[in-house]
C-alpha cells in the first residue's frame, strides 16, 4: 500500500500502482484535469467522487478519505470511546495518555481524527485541574478550528476557554469568551442540549448572560435522575471484552450504550451545578425576597439531585452550604446553623474551602447575635490555609468573605492577613499591610 500522506496523495499513489494514467481514471465520467487538481491538493473530491475513485483504483472509500482501513478506523473510534469513558467515569489522567495516543497514532494524514483527539486531551487536563497547560491547548485547537472549520468546531472550544480562564482568575478574558460564545449560541436559538448547559454553566460562574442562564434553568430544569454508574461500568467492561475478542463493532456500541448511560446524569449534576451557583449569587447580591425564594428552590432541588451519587458528597455539602446562606439572608439563623452543622456532618477529615465555608455561615450566624465568633473564624482560617498551586478564585472568595467577617469582628490585622491571601489566590502578591481586596477579584 502507498504512502498515506494526503487524499491526492494516495489517489496518485494508487493511480500510479496500478499503472493508471490520469486520463484512465477520470474515465467517461471525470476529467483527467480534475484528477490532476485532486492530486495536487487543490480539489477535495465529494463523496460521490470518493467512491467512483475508490472503486476504480481498487480500494476502500475509507482509506482514501482517512488513510486509514475499515478495521483500522473502527479500532480508533473505540478508542475514542474508551478514551471518553474513561474521563467521564475513570482517572482523567489516564483519559490524557489515551487521548494523546489516539493523536500519535492519527498523525499528520488524519487532521480530523488527530484535533478530535486533542479536544479530548485538553478537557482531561482541565479535568485534572492542569488548568494552564488546558489553556494553552484549548487555545491552538481554537485557532486551528479557525483555519480550518471543517476539522473541529469553535464553539465548543470558546466555551471551554471561558471556564478555563474563570477558574485561572481571568475574569475579563472569561467574561469576554463568554460574551462571544452567548452571541453565536443566540443566532441559533439554542437553550437546550450538553453545549447550551456548559456555556450556561461558564456564564453563571462569570456573572454574565443570567437571562440565557435563566432560559437554561427553565428549558432545562433541575432534576433528579437515577444513579446508573453500576450500569455504566458494567457496559464499558464488556466493551473492553468486546474487544480483547476482536469484536471491534460490538465493543464500540457498547461503549457507545455506556456513554449514552451516563449521559442522563452528567447533564442532571450539570444543571444542579448551574443553579447552585444562581443561588450562591443571589445571596452575595441585595436580592428581593423573591430571589430569595428562588435560591432556596434551586439550592434544595440541587442538594436533592446530588444526594442521589456517592460520588458527589463535596457538592451536596456545598449545596447545604448554598442553602444555610439563602436561610440566613432570609432571617432564619436557627435553619442556616442546621444546615451548616449538616454540611459539616458530611465533611469529616475533609480540608478546604467547602467546610471552610460552613464555619463561615456559623460565624455571620454568631456575629449577626452579637456573640464572639473567634473560634468559628479560626477554624475556616485553618482550613483554607492550604496550598493553593494555581490561581483559584473559589479560594480567593472565602478568604475575602473570612476577611470581611474578621473586619465585623474587629480583628483588623486578622482581616487584613485574609485579605492578602484573597489576593495571592488569584495570583496576586500584596506585601502592603492593610491591602484591600478589589471585589471584582473574587465575587
Amino acid at each position: 500500500m502507498p504512502s498515506q500522506g494526503t487524499i491526492g496523495d494516495r489517489v496518485r499513489g494508487l493511480r500510479l500502482s496500478r499503472r493508471m494514467s490520469q486520463a484512465q481514471l477520470a474515465g467517461p465520467d471525470l476529467s483527467d484535469s480534475y484528477v490532476s487538481l485532486i492530486e495536487s491538493g487543490k480539489r477535495t473530491p465529494t463523496p460521490v467522487v470518493a467512491r467512483l475513485l475508490a472503486e476504480r483504483l481498487g480500494c476502500t472509500t475509507e482509506f482514501l478519505l482517512h488513510g486509514i482501513e475499515p478495521r483500522q478506523r473502527i479500532d480508533t473510534e473505540l478508542s475514542l470511546r474508551h478514551a471518553e469513558l474513561e474521563l467521564f467515569h475513570g482517572d482523567p489522567a489516564m483519559a490524557a495518555d489515551r487521548f494523546s495516543d489516539i493523536v500519535k497514532a492519527a498523525g499528520e494524514e488524519n487532521a480530523m481524527l488527530a484535533a478530535h483527539a486533542r479536544f479530548g486531551r485538553a478537557r482531561a487536563l482541565e479535568a485534572q485541574g492542569r488548568i494552564g497547560r488546558a489553556v494553552e491547548a484549548f487555545e491552538r485547537l481554537r485557532r486551528e478550528a479557525a483555519a480550518h472549520p471543517e476539522r473541529l468546531a469553535g464553539l465548543p472550544l470558546t466555551v471551554a476557554l471561558c471556564r478555563c480562564y474563570q477558574r485561572a482568575g481571568d475574569l475579563q478574558r472569561a467574561r469576554d469568551l463568554g460574551a462571544q460564545a452567548l452571541s453565536q449560541v443566540e443566532t441559533l436559538s439554542v437553550d437546550q442540549g450538553e453545549l447550551a448547559v456548559e456555556l450556561a454553566a461558564a456564564l453563571v460562574e462569570t456573572e454574565t448572560g443570567i437571562p440565557f442562564v435563566d432560559r437554561v434553568l427553565d428549558a432545562n430544569g433541575v432534576t433528579t435522575v437515577p444513579d446508573r454508574t453500576g450500569e455504566v461500568l458494567a457496559l464499558w467492561q464488556a466493551s473492553v471484552t468486546a474487544a480483547e475478542g476482536e469484536d471491534s463493532a460490538l465493543a464500540v456500541q457498547l461503549a457507545e450504550d455506556a456513554i449514552a448511560a451516563g449521559r442522563p446524569a452528567r447533564m442532571a449534576t450539570r444543571m444542579a451545578r448551574i443553579a447552585l451557583r444562581w443561588a450562591r449569587m443571589a445571596t452575595t447580591t441585595t436580592p428581593a425576597m423573591g430571589d430569595l425564594g428562588r435560591a432556596g428552590e434551586l439550592a434544595t432541588a440541587a442538594g436533592t439531585v446530588f444526594a442521589g451519587f456517592p460520588g458527589e458528597t463535596l457538592e451536596h455539602a456545598r449545596s447545604l452550604i448554598v442553602l444555610s446562606h439563602v436561610r440566613l439572608r432570609a432571617g432564619e439563623p436557627d435553619s442556616a446553623t442546621d444546615l451548616a452543622n449538616r454540611a459539616l456532618d458530611g465533611l469529616v477529615g475533609i480540608r478546604g474551602t467547602i467546610p471552610a465555608g460552613a464555619y463561615l455561615v456559623l460565624a455571620e450566624v454568631a456575629l449577626t447575635r452579637s456573640l464572639d465568633a473567634g473560634a468559628e473564624l479560626r477554624k475556616a482560617q485553618e482550613l483554607l490555609s492550604v496550598s493553593t498551586p494555581q490561581p483559584d478564585r473559589e479560594t480567593a472568595r472565602a478568604w475575602r468573605e473570612l476577611g470581611d467577617l474578621w473586619g465585623q469582628a474587629g480583628a483588623r490585622e486578622n482581616q487584613a492577613r485574609a485579605y492578602r491571601r484573597a489576593l495571592e489566590a488569584v495570583g496576586i502578591h500584596a506585601n502592603v499591610p492593610g491591602t484591600a481586596v478589589p471585589a471584582v477579584l473574587t465575587r
